[in-house]
């Protein structure tokens, strides 16, 4: 049986060392941006040797990797949640699911710099995790459709579904270049705008449906 330290054994410290290194990785993403951060800053900032981190990643890239992981399986079931909590009709029910989003994003607002800020053009590795996720939300869009729709099997589903997170997702760094995180009201025109987009682009396949 392996050396306990605090009550940890190795797994359990490694898993600690870890997750000190991510939050300190979201800190400095956040100020400084990913290009500007070295692996000796988040070590300094983890208060984690260079020898631990290398033990957890490989490279800066496969920090960042698992730091958007990390932001991306919690915010993904906390829509989970929400969707699987939420009643009424379709109208009701995505524009509360989006405002979640949204807020999910910016009640941190280290959150929405380091995923929609920061993300594109680090590496394809980092692009195959975005695509990743977007296809994630895809998937919970149709999961969610199939509440409303009576048919399910238009075979332009899919591709609308991808077609529709790509705009979301854009509006949301569109917003984002000239944005004051802090104002309430800039959130809630981020919110409606991205409602319009969902209502609008819902409306052409119901229709074509």
């Amino acid at each position: 049986m392996g050396r306990r330290i605090r009550g940890l054994d190795a797994d359990q410290r490694r898993a600690e060392r870890r997750e000190q290194l991510l939050d300190a990785a979201l800190d400095l993403f956040a100020k400084q941006g990913y290009l500007a951060t070295s692996i000796e800053q988040i070590c300094s900032t983890a208060y984690v040797g260079t020898k631990s981190f290398y033990e957890i990643f490989d490279s800066r890239e496969a920090c960042y990797l698992g730091l958007l992981q990390r932001v991306s399986e919690r915010l993904e079931a906390r829509m989970v949640e929400l969707a699987t909590q939420a009643t009424g009709s379709e109208r009701q029910v995505a524009p509360e699911l989006l405002a979640a989003f949204v807020h999910a994003l910016l009640d941190d607002p280290r959150v929405v710099k380091v995923t929609f800020g920061q993300a594109s053009g680090i590496s394809q590795v980092i692009e195959r995790q975005r695509r990743t996720n977007r296809r994630w939300t895809a998937t919970f869009l149709e999961s969610l459709w199939d509440r409303f729709d009576e048919t399910t099997d238009d075979p332009a589903r899919r591709a609308v579904a991808i077609g529709l997170v790509g705009g979301l997702f854009d509006l949301v760094a569109d917003w984002l270049l000239d944005a004051d995180l802090g104002d309430a009201g800039q959130v809630e025109n981020l919110i409606d705008d991205l409602t319009s987009f969902y209502i609008t682009v819902r409306r052409g396949l119901v229709t074509k449906s």
